[in-house]
């Protein structure tokens, strides 16, 4: 739905959680700082008759929104948020490449299936600027187009797909599994996968959000390519992940700049020791990151040495923040069993400690969290579903796997 504009103002929750929804779903909108833009500010005055409620949100057929629910967005964008029907073969629990893959191949062998994502399908390849390094891209493909391509091509084998629709909880239900779902609907399926991804976890500062992707990153594998011959490269973060996406992107720039926030590098010795003894790094410790700047690309990161207090300015190319990974399974403390850090445990089947529910891509312990790998891994837990149904719930077997 093109011609989307909206009028808010940067202090505002609902308008950020507003165009975070959009973004998210791939929805281009204008954006009107109603605090700076004074014409803009008497339109939303005169619609509302001396009101101000904000976010206003306009749509191109003239009609409006004023402080929208997710909910109310998603219906306005005509997204399918109920199933059709009570009860599937399988429940596929996250729409991003290791869900959609999954169902591609679960609609191939016959297997009835819906994917429920609490966000939009396509994941986080959905909102990655550019992949770089998936096959079959030699010229690399920009992360919308990748992700609206797994999109068509689930609709294309007829695969019931729900986004903005949170998944609550998944248990037991006599010898099948109920899934509860936002909004007090719930759906029942011989067998659910568990794809919901994780997080990258952020920082919390001013400008990080209207920065991702336009300078502001969070894999090295991915976007680090495009910042070949740049003078200086940021990395936040310290640790392991921290140092070794440092070393990945000292080919690519001639200057690193670690941050971390602590007194010390949390990473290995080992990699401490490669870091330190680098000549392109230089390492900040005790170090806060206070703001990214910069109106259409990351143009200025402020920070501060937290022993002394004095204040830092850096202007580099691009920020690659490595704070750790947030795994997407608060709906599932209690059902399975999750390792120390939140992800899912699974044996070599991909299926997890309540019989009939499986895992596969980022949100699996043990996983690469890698885009080609999630892709892979949803098939081969699809497999294993399949084989898992032929088992327990009489489905017919195939006479030749495709």
């Amino acid at each position: 739905m093109a011609g989307i504009k909206v009028y808010g103002a940067p202090w505002c929750p609902d308008c950020k959680r507003a165009k975070k929804f959009l973004a998210e779903h791939r929805q281009p909108y204008e954006w009107i700082d109603i605090d700076d833009d004074a014409e803009g500010r008497r339109f939303v005055e005169e619609l509302q008759n001396g009101g101000r409620t904000i976010p206003t949100i306009m749509f191109a057929d003239g009609s409006h929104l004023l402080e929208p629910s997710d909910e109310d967005l998603a219906r306005k964008l005509g997204l399918k948020l109920e199933a059709s029907r009570p009860f599937y073969d399988l429940a596929v629990v996250g729409g991003g490449p290791a869900g959609l893959a999954a169902a591609i191949y679960a609609a191939r062998e016959g297997i009835d299936c819906v994917v429920v994502d609490r966000s939009a399908l396509g994941g986080q390849a959905g909102i990655t600027e550019r992949i770089d390094n998936y096959p079959g891209f030699p010229e690399g493909v920009g992360g919308a187009e990748l992700a609206d391509r797994f999109v068509a091509q689930a609709r294309r084998y007829e695969v019931e797909l729900l986004s903005a629709v949170s998944v609550e909880s998944i248990g037991p239900e006599a010898e099948d599994l109920l899934v509860k779902l936002g909004g007090g609907n719930e759906i029942c399926a011989h067998a659910v996968l568990v794809a919901t991804g994780s997080t990258y976890r952020r920082l919390g500062v001013p400008g990080e959000d209207d920065l991702i992707g336009a300078g502001v990153h969070f894999c090295a594998t991915c976007d680090g390519p495009f910042y070949r011959g740049a003078e200086e490269l940021l990395v936040i973060g310290g640790g392991n992940s921290g140092l070794e996406e440092g070393l990945f992107l000292s080919q690519f720039a001639k200057r690193i700049r670690i941050v971390e926030y602590n007194p010390e590098l949390k990473a290995s010795k080992l990699l401490q020791d490669k870091v330190l003894s680098h000549p392109q790094f230089i390492v900040h410790t005790n170090t806060e990151i206070l703001e990214l700047r910069g109106k259409r690309r990351l143009e200025e990161v402020l920070a501060r040495d937290r022993s002394t207090g004095e204040e830092l300015r850096w202007r580099p190319a691009a920020a690659f923040v490595f704070v750790g990974l947030t795994p997407n399974t608060g709906f599932l403390r209690g059902a399975v069993d999750l390792d120390e850090w939140g992800f899912v445990t699974t044996d070599g089947s991909f299926q997890t400690s309540l019989q009939g529910v499986f895992a596969a891509g980022d949100v699996r312990a043990g996983s690469t969290k890698q885009l080609g790998s999630a892709v892979g891994d949803g098939i081969a837990a699809l497999l294993q579903v399949r084989r898992y149904l032929e088992r327990h719930h009489h489905l017919p077997e195939l006479a030749v796997n495709s």
